[in-house]
């Protein structure tokens, strides 16, 4: 089943996700593995990232090998604290 994931960043600001999207997806038109779509945006005290995943695990796989990884590593420019995280099972996602 799919997966969603919703990161909010309270005062987050586009030049650090701009930065972590370089340092984590390594394009801004490139998904990871097992990502099907990526929307992102300035949102009510901060930065909102969505993102759906192929499945759970395919989420689990890419934020334990790559995303927290290289958050924990520290991106020059990048958001200076951990997201609010909200998720789910994906019942629809249309084109």
């Amino acid at each position: 089943m799919k997966y969603g994931i919703v990161h909010h960043f309270p005062g987050g600001t586009r030049a650090q996700y701009d930065a972590v999207l370089q340092a984590v997806h390594g394009a801004k038109d490139r998904l990871p593995e097992g990502q099907l779509f990526h929307a992102a945006g300035q949102s009510a005290g901060g930065w909102t990232v969505i993102a759906i995943h192929d499945s759970r695990e395919s989420w689990e796989r890419f934020r334990d090998t790559i995303l927290m990884p290289r958050l924990n590593q520290g991106i020059r420019g990048g958001f200076t604290g951990p997201p609010q995280e909200t998720t789910f099972e994906v019942q629809n996602l249309m084109p």
